[in-house]
């Protein structure tokens, strides 16, 4: 197979770091709430709001009905933009 052209390659990096923090900034949150609420529980405190923010319900904002899908696509989307880094850097290698 051909490698890639070097420009493309800059152009998938740029494209991963403009995607990365826009994704990873919800997909932390998620995370970071889930743990903590299962934390706290085990510790006997129900700290009810951690699972509200885990779900999608920022005080007045509810994105409950809509907040899973755009986590997942968002997963996908970063992992596909490392992917491509990670494939035309080993082409450009080979």
């Amino acid at each position: 197979m051909k490698p890639f052209p070097r420009s493309l390659s800059i152009k998938f990096r740029r494209a991963h770091r403009l995607v990365v923090p826009i994704a990873a900034a919800p997909l932390l949150l998620t995370a970071a709430s889930g743990s903590l609420y299962s934390l706290l529980l085990e510790r006997g405190i129900d700290a009810f709001w951690l699972l509200k923010i885990h779900t999608g319900k920022f005080g007045p904002i509810n994105l409950q009905p809509y907040y899973s899908l755009p986590l997942g696509v968002l997963t996908l989307v970063v992992i596909a933009s490392g992917v491509a880094m990670l494939v035309s850097s080993n082409r450009a290698r080979a």
